[in-house]
């Protein structure tokens, strides 16, 4: 492995890493070998993604036939990250709920379940919070969240029957500051499912205190905002995510607000 230039990682997210990471600090490539595991797991993951196995191959191949990383094109940024999943027919099962919906449908879960981060993949939803359990309140919501380690899966239904909302990278608090990661989106089922990923942007993910809580921002507009009753709220298009507003109206009333973790049981 190392004669030929190549180095094991052990997680996907270093191979569309930016800057190299040293290979001292990739635990189990020191000695040169391949574990067994790494190749069933290789062997596993390959044969459903033969078609972006393919556009790999293409894409990291230099002009003069040598071995080099390139960056990723735009083309396989499609393949992987949108359309990857519907194209390579692989049936994907509604995630178990623990805990009653007044909102999700079986096609709901559907079209979000393909775009949770892995490390959201496996886990029944469990719901945290509910307007209808719970109350009109931010700071319940708050409190049902209070030292849950995980992304946090926010479904609104407005009084226009709306359903739309956001996945969080971590769990929801009050804070001065911006916070989360680009594991973050917006997604909207009006007109048609829609899911609005990082733009790259800016680092404003989520920020809340007990007046209100902003998810994505820019020029003074949020992707999402609610009020301390989660009552009222507004949808506007931002740069974090370079989204559409969520709602055909800027401004909505909630009619019910859920909030799903990732745990498991």
């Amino acid at each position: 492995v190392k004669e030929r230039g190549f180095t094991l990682v052990e997680m996907d997210t270093e191979l569309w890493s930016e800057e190299p990471t040293p290979s001292a600090s990739r635990h189990g490539s020191q000695d040169g070998e391949i574990s067994e595991l790494t190749k069933e797991s290789w062997e596993l993951i390959k044969a459903p993604y033969v078609k972006i196995y393919s556009i790999i191959k293409t894409q990291t191949m230099s002009a003069d036939g040598s071995d080099e990383v390139l960056p990723m094109s735009e083309e396989f940024r499609r393949a992987f990250y949108s359309s990857a999943a519907p194209s390579l027919d692989i049936e994907l099962s509604p995630p178990d709920l623990v805990g009653t919906t007044e909102i999700l449908t079986d096609y709901h879960r559907e079209c979000l379940c393909r775009h949770l981060p892995a490390r959201a993949e496996g886990y029944a939803w469990t719901l945290v919070f509910s307007t209808s359990q719970h109350g009109f309140s931010l700071n319940s919501m708050y409190r049902k969240m209070y030292k849950l380690e995980s992304p946090i899966l926010m479904v609104i239904e407005d009084t226009d029957n709306n359903v739309f909302g956001t996945l969080t990278s971590c769990a929801l608090q009050v804070s001065d500051h911006f916070y989360g990661t680009g594991e973050s989106s917006l997604f909207s089922f009006t007109p048609e499912f829609k899911v609005y990923n990082w733009t790259g942007e800016n680092l404003y993910f989520i920020k809340g205190n007990n007046e209100s809580l902003s998810i994505g921002a820019g020029d003074g507009k949020f992707g999402l905002w609610l009020d301390g009753d989660l009552y009222l709220g507004r949808s506007e298009s931002c740069k974090t995510y370079g989204n559409d507003p969520l709602t055909p109206k800027i401004d909505f009333v909630v009619k019910t607000l859920e909030c799903w973790a990732f745990v498991s049981s």
